[in-house]
């Protein structure tokens, strides 16, 4: 039985992976951040059956902690370790630079250290949560795995750290290391401040009557958008290949915002321009315009490519929630 390690494991990519590698009959095991209310929720709602759920254990764990992570990785001793694990909100980044620099960026280079230092390293497979948002002001159209990086946020800035620390650690102690570049990967365990999310749980609450308005801020940003659930299929074909390497995952097609919002909303018959209005407040310092993916070498290497486009990623969302919101209002009603 395979044993896998995912840091970060009660965030959407997370819960999407570990009912994966279960249902691939791997020993699955995760790290939680102690704080003062449980959250666990897309953990805690997987449709596991009694025996997938006997080979799940969490663990307390931060990524600010390298003791701890040694300690972890020496317990364990793990077959791979998925490091999903972030601050991964790109406009609260600019709020909290030097906390996304740490846990995303030198967070990457502790586990890295840890998997050295516990002595696994000859055995464990490491994959690193990479992103698109590397890219930044791209410097060529459409971006793969050789495009030049131009981040353009405190986020970017430490992912493209924890890259180039997988690739350095890679090179210097022979470690299967991969890093997966995944373009806007979405679904309704997204979190709530992601701009799909809030367009979603927007359209529902304002189809029943819940609220009048949605805010947001710049709605001609273009984004390759997938969805989550097979892109962390691509996560686990990478660490299954014969020699490491780094791959983009996305859809090779870009959308705006507004075409999001046109394909939510108007999966509810709704017009987006009679309920959406603009604030200044969540627009970007520096902004990303235009992000779309080349996944060519996945789909050589790994055999991988996308199966659910914007428009039905968008409707399968805004399906999600107004279930779930319809659930709240019968109880409160």
């Amino acid at each position: 039985m395979k044993k896998a390690l995912i840091t970060g494991i009660t965030g959407q990519d997370g819960s999407y992976l570990a009912e994966l590698l279960l249902s691939k009959g791997y020993e699955v095991h995760g790290t939680v951040r102690r704080t003062s209310l449980v959250v666990r929720g897309r953990i805690d709602e997987l449709d596991l059956t009694p025996e997938e759920q006997s080979r799940l254990h969490l663990h307390y764990g931060d990524l600010s902690d390298s003791v701890a992570l040694v300690k972890l990785l020496y317990q364990l001793a793990p077959d791979e370790v998925y490091n999903l694990a972030a601050q991964s909100h790109v406009r609260i980044s600019f709020d909290i630079p030097e906390y996304t620099l740490d846990v995303t960026g030198t967070g990457a280079g502790r586990i890295l250290e840890a998997i050295i230092e516990s002595g696994i390293g000859k055995k464990v497979r490491y994959y690193q949560a990479s992103s698109s948002e590397m890219y930044g002001l791209v410097q060529a159209v459409p971006q793969n795995e050789t495009t030049p990086f131009y981040p353009r946020s405190p986020y970017a800035c430490a992912k493209l750290m924890a890259h180039w620390l997988t690739v350095n650690y890679r090179e210097s102690y022979n470690l299967f290391a991969c890093s997966g570049i995944l373009f806007n990967h979405e679904s309704p365990r997204r979190g709530e401040n992601f701009v799909t999310r809030k367009i979603t749980i927007g359209a529902a609450r304002i189809k029943l009557g819940l609220q009048d308005k949605l805010v947001l801020g710049n709605l001609e940003s273009k984004r390759d958008w997938g969805y989550a659930r097979e892109y962390v299929e691509g996560m686990w074909r990478m660490l299954q290949q014969d020699k490491p390497s780094d791959y983009v995952l996305a859809t090779n097609e870009t959308h705006t915002i507004a075409q999001f919002l046109d394909a939510s909303f108007g999966s509810l018959n709704l017009d987006w321009h009679d309920h959406v209005a603009f604030d200044e407040k969540f627009l970007r310092p520096a902004e990303v315009d235009l992000l779309i993916g080349d996944y060519s070498k996945a789909k050589r290497e790994l055999g991988w490519e996308p199966q659910t486009r914007m428009k039905a990623l968008a409707e399968l969302m805004t399906e999600a929630d107004m279930k779930a919101e319809e659930a709240t209002k019968t109880l409160k009603s």
